[in-house]
Formats: C-alpha cells, sequence, structure tokens
C-alpha cells in the first residue's frame, strides 16, 4: 500500500468557520445549509480556538425547541482544544488518527494555519482507492 498520499491531497478546502462569537442559532444553521458534520472555529487572530459538531448543537438546539430562545455563541457549545492534522501527515497516520479519537471530522494545520478539514469518508476513499 502507498503511503505517499498526504492529508494535504485528500482533504476539503471549501469549508465554513466559525467565530467564537458567532450566536448559536447561525452556526447551527451554517452546518445545516453546508451539509457538514462540523466546523473548525478560530480566534480573532484566525487561530484554530476548537470544533463546532452537530452532536455540539444538539443541546441548545433542544432548548431551543422547548423555550422558544436560542441561548448563547459557539464558544459557549464548542468542543476546545480541537485535535488536528496537519497537511504534511500520511494517509496511514490520518487512518489511525480516527481509529484513535471519535471524531467524524479533523482541522487541517499548515504551519499552525487552518486550512481544511479532513473526513472520516476524505480517509476511507483514499484507502480503496490505493487498496
Amino acid at each position: 500500500m502507498s503511503t505517499d498520499l498526504t492529508v494535504a491531497a485528500i482533504m476539503q478546502t471549501d469549508c465554513p468557520v466559525l467565530a467564537r462569537e458567532m450566536p448559536i442559532r447561525r452556526a447551527v444553521a451554517l452546518l445545516v445549509e453546508s451539509g457538514v458534520a462540523a466546523a473548525s472555529v478560530t480566534d480573532e487572530s484566525g487561530a484554530l480556538v476548537g470544533i463546532l459538531t452537530q452532536k455540539d448543537c444538539f443541546r441548545p438546539a433542544l432548548h431551543a425547541s422547548y423555550y422558544q430562545e436560542w441561548k448563547g455563541t459557539v464558544a459557549d457549545h464548542m468542543t476546545a482544544g480541537a485535535v488536528s492534522l496537519s497537511t504534511s501527515d500520511d494517509l496511514i497516520s490520518a487512518a489511525q488518527a480516527f481509529l484513535d479519537h471519535p471524531h467524524r471530522v479533523f482541522p487541517v494545520l499548515d504551519e499552525g494555519r487552518l486550512v481544511g478539514m479532513l473526513r472520516r469518508a476524505d480517509v476511507l476513499a483514499a484507502l480503496l482507492r490505493v487498496g
């Protein structure tokens, strides 16, 4: 099996990015409209500070359905300290990351800068092509 394939070659680059201070209702709408399982969260300087997953959105959405009121920001509901991958990580390392963590997606960094997202489906498709 070839391990020359890197995360940079298979990652998604057209991904929504959320700000910590974004209202959670707006963020949930963006995830739903974009059809993504999660979005990276950045601070004012663009540094990765967390990830907001569909699962993270259930509590505020259920609250809103009952009380008819959306409360909080992305920062209130995100998973802080997200595990990330590097553009230079190889396919096998990326596959192992999905085995080691329950995540469906990972933010991808290049020299500390957010450049995309890697989905489980991206890795599976790549493994199918090379295997």
